[in-house]
């Protein structure tokens, strides 16, 4: 069974992943004489760097993510099909979903990325991910639901394993999940739970190298760690995590934490699709591609985004897996892809980094740029204005705009709901959560 997608005359190009990449791409064929056709598990955009806020309480789901549908509703070589990859046949030129057959002529992998666990199998199970909305909301309910469970019991010992707190890496996600934390314990739960002495929550960050926002500047990483440590985190560097029961995180230092959850945004991998010749896959479980995006070893098959790896001399492990590169690599890659339509030499893809950036919390950010560095109150007012910007829908810019307002003059969350309610189990299988 093939999917139902009408016949064209003009070259098809599909895609795979409606994440940054992706939609660039497809906008960016806007008005080409070329089918695009985009599949992707969910109907919409997920913006994943507000993911900690949905998580911890700052912002609703409907406000980081966009119908995609919406998006390219006045694009008419647009057709999107919400479906699952499940292999290639590069042979037949096909790609295999759960919905059918679809052939192609240029295919796209923009599948981006998953949490990557490093074989600590305890981990999966017991740990909580935060990688798309459904596990944010996840997260959520569990926060909360932990401070419920602290209300049940008289020992302070066990009203303190309830309230502490893992995150496992220490990378922008991790810097900015423990900030949002902290800010809660500082301002929201004190006056949401009264009954418990919120100052005996503890909130642990857990990094393998020895600083914080190892991927920026030293003076990032400083300053970064020092806003942490004024908020009442407690910043672990040169420590990892062993494994964790449920109950219990082992640290190699020999630490032990106790603790009923742990945040994990230590790593990710690419998220791979079979029927492509492993050969190609480096670590990381990234498609190696040259420097149009192709995936070495084919001419009509492409990758972007976090699941490319573009390895060059200067780049030995590729670019980083953040939205800039997707973004750059989606738009260039049109390009590229309308050259092969009209037997044009293609581009290579050079990255522009404009820097990076990463809040700790209330007037509390660092910013790198390549001419310039700062931090603090003008750093986090720069990472606001970015955020809004890249978000997509004016809607959804105005929703978190006036909610960061609101946030910012009463010192409050307005969205500490338990939505999806758990029933934890045993430790091999981990989290149960009501449908």
């Amino acid at each position: 069974m093939s999917v139902d997608i009408p016949d064209s005359t003009f070259s098809r190009v599909v895609i795979i992943g409606g994440g940054f990449g992706g939609i660039q791409l497809a906008k960016k064929l806007k008005y080409k004489e070329v089918q695009v056709i985009m599949i992707d598990r969910h109907n919409y955009h997920t913006f994943q760097p507000l993911l900690y806020q949905v998580a911890t309480g700052g912002l609703e789901p409907d406000s980081i993510a966009y119908p995609l549908r919406k998006i390219f509703m006045f694009q008419k070589n647009f057709i999107f099909r919400v479906a699952e990859a499940i292999s290639i046949d590069p042979e037949k030129k096909i790609l295999h979903t759960n919905l059918g057959t679809l052939g192609y002529d240029y295919l796209v992998i923009a599948t981006g990325s998953d949490s990557n666990y490093f074989g600590l199998k305890d981990l999966e199970n017991n740990g909580m991910p935060m990688k798309t909305i459904p596990e944010a909301l996840n997260l959520r309910s569990v926060v909360l639901q932990n401070f419920e469970k602290a209300l049940q019991h008289d020992s302070i010992a066990e009203q303190e394993a309830w309230m502490n707190f893992v995150v496992v890496g220490g990378g922008p996600t991790g810097v900015e999940t423990t900030g949002s934390l902290a800010e809660l314990k500082n301002h929201v739960l004190p006056h949401d739970y009264p009954e418990l002495d919120i100052r005996r929550m503890q909130i642990n960050l857990v990094e393998s190298s020895s600083r914080v926002l190892n991927s920026m500047s030293e003076q990032a990483s400083i300053k970064s760690e020092q806003f942490l440590k004024e908020m009442g985190v407690n910043v672990r560097t040169n420590d990892r995590v062993l494994s964790y029961d449920g109950e219990k995180v082992t640290l190699a230092s020999g630490k032990i934490l106790e603790s009923k959850i742990v945040i994990w945004s230590a790593g990710v991998k690419g998220v791979t699709i079979e029927g492509l010749n492993n050969t190609q896959i480096v670590p990381g479980n990234r498609y190696k591609v040259n420097v149009f995006n192709q995936i070495e070893g084919y001419t009509d098959i492409f990758a972007i985004g976090d699941v490319a790896a573009m390895i060059t001399e200067d780049l030995p492990k590729g670019h980083p897996g953040v939205a800039p590169v997707a973004i750059q690599q989606g738009r260039h890659l049109a390009k590229n892809i309308i050259n092969l339509v009209n037997d044009i030499p293609m581009e290579a893809f050079n990255y522009f980094d404009k820097g990076a950036m990463a809040t700790v919390g209330r007037n509390k950010a660092v910013v790198d740029m390549s001419f310039i560095r700062f931090q603090g109150f003008f750093a986090w007012f720069v990472w606001m204005f970015v955020h809004l910007m890249t978000l997509v829908g004016f809607r959804n810019r105005l929703v978190v705009f006036v909610n960061w307002v609101w946030s910012y003059f009463s010192y409050d969350r307005g969205t500490r709901l338990i939505i999806r309610p758990y029933e934890k189990k045993s430790s091999e299988e981990g989290y149960k959560f009501e449908e």
